[in-house]
């Protein structure tokens, strides 16, 4: 069997082959659906390197290994499965330049399903749409990817530090970046891994070694224990604020003291800020709310004050209450229910509900970043806020399923305790109004084509 797949590149061949060729492209062609995890990749595509990953086949984890070959820079490369679910799978990646200076890429596979002609019969149809499906959502990141990293072309690249990098956000960052050319390093908690570029620290201890932070030129801080993972008792609820003031404080702290400090430090923040603010629109000079969530948000947001008191560029990124990812979060979480049919509106569904698609999130970020007039807060969430309701009925209509039985809030209570509650019905209107203003492009202004690219469903 043979599929074929015409991506167009806003950008020449050399660009867009030295894209395939940074390590974060796989994260960021791989569809954004699926829970892929990478085993081990050769750091180049030469010819006999190889990349061993994991991915779901319903209830189990299969293993892939592709073998590269035909490496002809700029001009092409290919992949062989050496092992995994076809019976097999050859991949030559083509890269043909246009008249006006872009490219396109022509993706050519030559495959076979095990069992022969009765597997053709029984999975034929749906294995070649499961293909395209991915094909088409490789090539819409990877024309967005190349065409937000040309906007800041002309600018030098980045040494930049992560903090965070393991979480739902910080893989796609570090992935997007790495593919502009940026040298991404990582700040991780646990011994770094050989031959890595990655710096170990301690902040529950406070342990952060100065030195090994001078010369980056930006220094990003996405950590922090996760908000919805666990039921709120006194000591989680504690041991969130202090995750993330603490390791930000410590930061902070450091970067001001060093010889040669970054020129931006970004740390995440949430539009928790403002707490249940009913029908208010809010922007990013709205006062802060009240409660737990305000409270910790304005804790977070201050302990990174010795950096900016020493001149450093500091951003607080205020992020929405759903990053779509079909992966994991919010929207990761709302899946199941949904293709049930039982996703319905909570309570009467009349509560706000801020939402930012996945790539909107990074590309925010980036545009902060690569900008030196953008500093202070900036609220990421999309100008298409919508009530709960209305998100519960668009994604029903997406997954082609009924959207109306209702979840009445005693029963997140009883499944989620009090996190739950606050979560799912609290009502926060928050509008990106700073982002709008420095000429922010939204990738997914509108909810629906957003939860379309998230779930590759677009039909």
């Amino acid at each position: 069997m043979e599929y074929t797949h015409i991506t167009q590149v806003p950008d020449d061949i050399e660009t867009t082959f030295a894209w395939h060729e940074r390590k974060g492209s796989f994260r960021r062609l791989m569809p954004p659906w699926e829970e892929v995890e990478e085993v081990r990749a050769d750091p180049t595509l030469e010819n006999g390197s190889e990349r061993i990953f994991r991915f779901p086949m319903g209830p189990i984890k299969l293993q892939w290994i592709a073998r590269h070959k035909g490496y002809n820079p700029p001009h092409a490369f290919a992949d062989d499965m050496i092992k995994g679910p076809f019976k097999s799978w050859s991949h030559v990646h083509a890269f043909i330049s246009n008249d006006d200076g872009t490219c396109r890429i022509e993706d050519r596979v030559e495959f076979r399903v095990p069992l022969g002609g009765l597997g053709r019969l029984v999975a034929g149809r749906s294995v070649r749409k499961r293909i395209d499906r991915m094909f088409n959502a490789r090539g819409i990141r990877l024309t967005r990817d190349i065409q937000r990293h040309k906007e800041f072309k002309h600018m030098p690249r980045k040494k930049i530090l992560i903090a965070g990098s393991s979480g739902l956000i910080g893989r796609q960052l570090v992935a997007f970046l790495d593919t502009g050319n940026h040298e991404v390093w990582r700040l991780v908690r646990r011994t770094p891994v050989k031959d890595a570029q990655e710096i170990q620290w301690d902040p529950k201890n406070g342990t952060l070694d100065a030195a090994s932070l001078e010369g980056f030129d930006a220094v990003i801080h996405l950590g922090g224990a996760g908000i919805g993972d666990k039921r709120w008792s006194k000591k989680r609820m504690e041991f969130i604020r202090t995750s993330r003031t603490e390791s930000t404080g410590l930061l902070a702290r450091t970067l001001a003291n060093l010889e040669n400090k970054p020129e931006v430090f970004m740390i995440a923040s949430a539009i928790g800020y403002y707490g249940n603010r009913g029908n208010e629109e809010l922007t990013e000079s709205s006062k802060a709310g009240e409660g737990y969530l305000p409270e910790t948000c304005i804790a977070w947001e201050a302990a990174a004050q010795p950096a900016k008191d020493a001149g450093i560029r500091t951003i607080h990124t205020r992020t929405g209450g759903i990053v779509l990812d079909a992966t994991g979060g919010g929207l990761g979480q709302m899946l199941l229910p949904a293709k049930l049919g039982a996703g319905g509106p909570i309570g009467r569904g009349r509560q706000w509900l801020s939402w930012i698609s996945m790539d909107d999130e990074v590309y925010a970020m980036h545009h902060l970043l690569m900008t030196q007039s953008c500093e202070g807060a900036y609220n990421l969430v999309s100008p298409g806020i919508v009530p709960q309701k209305q998100f519960a009925k668009v994604l029903g209509k997406v997954l082609r399923r009924p959207a109306f039985i209702p979840t009445p809030p005693f029963g997140i209570w009883i499944l989620f305790g009090k996190m739950g509650v606050t979560l799912t019905t609290d009502s926060t209107k928050v509008l990106p109004k700073r982002l709008i203003d420095i000429g922010y492009r939204f990738e997914h202004p509108t909810l629906e084509p957003a939860l379309r690219d998230t779930l590759g469903i677009w039909d």
